[in-house]
């Protein structure tokens, strides 16, 4: 039996993820730039909570969505329908993409490398080729493996040395809608330089009048990458036109960017 992607998008942090992680104005903007480029229909690939794919629909953009976990789908589907619309969403992992239309854009906003295995990365990229009407566009933004603080990125030096960190002393806690607290923990547990991938760990606690009331832990395997990677694994997919740019600026990349967007052409 084939492992299943490890990602922790679910329970309590599907719920974080539905309180607290909005789509910012200047990333509405940019996305919407894209699909005024490329065309509708347009499928969100990882689509999570719908922080994207909601505001979009709302405008009266055509789009569909996936993601691998229901929990997040089910906070997805609920915000859809306070739109009076209904978007084609699917459980499902994005390697085993299979859908019934074809897309004029795809977005992957934050998700592609989920799940730590380039073979899956890869077909990925192939599936959502498949999913793209003939000229259509997938535009896909990526964190680099070299956007890291100095101590992460020392970790690929010769005579590096690291141990499963520790869990900090205090996580991020926030107030929902509904009074309850949400914390969240991570820690790298491992780090893999040959296979170029590590493992986060996340511990989700949820208070309720100062007491704690549920308390769930997961993990996230990522491949970590840089452009020249992607740019193969594209053109290996089947894209013709790849395209990097800085983030969300439509500007050419540049050295000192940390996070790049890939526009790549069927």
């Amino acid at each position: 039996m084939i492992d299943p992607p490890r990602t922790w998008h679910h329970g309590i942090v599907a719920r974080y993820w539905a309180e607290f992680n909005v789509a910012e104005p200047t990333e509405l903007a940019f996305w919407r730039a894209a699909i005024s480029v490329a065309g509708e229909p347009v499928l969100d690939v990882g689509c999570g909570t719908g922080r994207l794919l909601v505001p979009l629909l709302a405008e009266g953009v055509d789009i569909d969505g996936t993601d691998i976990s229901p929990d997040m789908l089910a906070y997805a589907e609920a915000a859809a329908r306070g739109t009076g619309r209904t978007p084609l969403l699917r459980a499902q992992a994005s390697h085993e993409l299979d859908l019934p239309r074809r897309y004029r854009t795809v977005f992957a906003c934050g998700s592609f490398g989920i799940g730590g295995r380039r073979d899956r990365d890869l077909e990925t990229l192939r599936r959502i080729h498949r999913h793209l009407e003939p000229g259509g566009t997938l535009v896909m933004d990526q964190q680099l493996a070299n956007d890291r603080s100095e101590e992460v990125w020392t970790r690929w030096l010769p005579g590096r040395s690291w141990s499963p960190r520790p869990w900090p002393e205090h996580g991020e806690r926030r107030r929902a809608a509904n009074g309850d607290e949400i914390e969240l923990e991570t820690r790298l547990i491992v780090f893999d330089p040959i296979e170029a991938r590590h493992t986060l760990e996340i511990r989700a606690r949820l208070w309720r009048g100062g007491a704690l009331v549920g308390e769930e832990t997961g993990a996230l395997e990522e491949s970590l990458y840089l452009v020249p990677e992607v740019r193969l694994m594209l053109t290996t997919a089947g894209f013709g036109e790849v395209r990097v740019e800085g983030p969300y600026t439509g500007r050419p990349a540049v050295a000192t960017d940390g996070t790049v967007v890939f526009v790549a052409r069927r």
